[in-house]
């Protein structure tokens, strides 16, 4: 896969000098996260796959951003290149492949991909940038959009513990939470987990939800019983309102959760460990996409199930 040259910036934006940041990466979630890096002062060189918002982006921090063309760009000129992008290909492609980081990357710089990607490569490509004697560590977060634009995502975090130690302050600006799981791919074993567990509870909601409904249940009193019993959940609390109001727009899309529970299941075939629960979820979630609803929020899931019960889970009068 061969990285496009971004168009030349306007004459407010600075081209590529040194910088101790890199940030690949300028979508939902990639973009405020850099924006929380310069807002907290840092020097941070930028690429994103749409040229436009990393000019955008460098253009609100002119004195601390510059626009760079490829990833490799990037690497000549920082010390620390964080990436979140939205799946492995991707990732494989901006670090590895073509025009990437490997192509520049200096000695005892360190890569720190925040993208939910797979485990495997994961170690590939921490193999591979050893090579040219800089560093990998996988870092996948969790707060969705919301937790993006507040710095107040939780990171998960593998790889050599030193590096991570001397990472930790640039991740402080995006994350409220920092965990340190282990070696390379523990970060992401960590975050397919708690994927795992938040996908099949939205499953859960779901489905009791539309049952209630179908039942008669008002749907505000239900999960007001819920969140007074041993089924209280944050995940409900908070997409319950978007469902009740029909609010579908993105947060975390249906078609990325749908690639990471994939990644589930490949771990999971790997380390021989059966997930059939999560197997039926990935359907559900398959169902969401065939049905036009891919790059709507997680919580649009529940339609599949409205669709086949008759019925909507809304407020009542509405």
């Amino acid at each position: 896969m061969a990285l496009d040259p971004i168009v030349a910036p306007g004459p407010a934006v600075l081209q590529c000098r040194p910088m101790t940041l890199g940030f690949l990466g300028l979508g939902i979630m990639g973009y405020p996260m850099a924006r929380n890096l310069l807002a907290a002062g840092q020097r941070v060189a930028l690429w994103s796959h749409t040229a436009a918002k990393a000019v955008r982006l460098a253009g609100d921090y002119a004195e601390g951003a510059a626009v760079c063309e490829t990833p490799a760009e990037v690497a000549a000129q920082a010390d620390v290149i964080f990436l979140c992008v939205g799946d492995t290909a991707m990732s494989e492609a901006v670090t590895l492949g073509e025009g990437g980081l490997i192509e520049s990357i200096r000695p005892g710089a360190v890569v720190v991909d925040c993208s939910t990607v797979a485990v495997s490569y994961a170690h590939r490509a921490a193999a591979a940038l050893a090579e040219k004697g800089a560093h990998f560590l996988d870092a996948p977060c969790t707060g969705s959009k919301p937790g993006a634009e507040g710095g107040t995502l939780t990171f998960m975090v593998g790889g050599d513990p030193a590096i991570y130690e001397k990472v930790k302050i640039y991740l402080e600006p995006m994350g409220k939470q920092l965990y340190y799981c282990g070696g390379t791919g523990k970060g992401l074993h960590a975050k397919l987990s708690q994927n795992l567990i938040l996908s099949n509870l939205l499953q859960a909601f779901n489905e009791g939800m539309v049952l209630a409904s179908k039942a008669g249940v008002d749907p505000e009193l239900m999960v007001e019983i819920l969140s007074n019993s041993a089924a209280r959940s944050g995940l409900v609390s908070f997409k319950a309102p978007y469902v009740f109001r029909r609010d579908f727009s993105t947060n975390f899309s249906v078609r990325w959760m749908h690639k990471d529970i994939g990644l589930m299941l490949e771990s999971a075939a790997e380390l021989d460990v059966p997930l059939p629960l999560t197997g039926l979820t990935r359907q559900i979630f398959q169902m969401a996409i065939a049905e036009g609803h891919g790059e709507e929020d997680i919580c649009s899931t529940i339609k599949v199930l409205e669709r086949m019960a008759g019925v909507e889970v809304k407020k009542e009068g509405e």
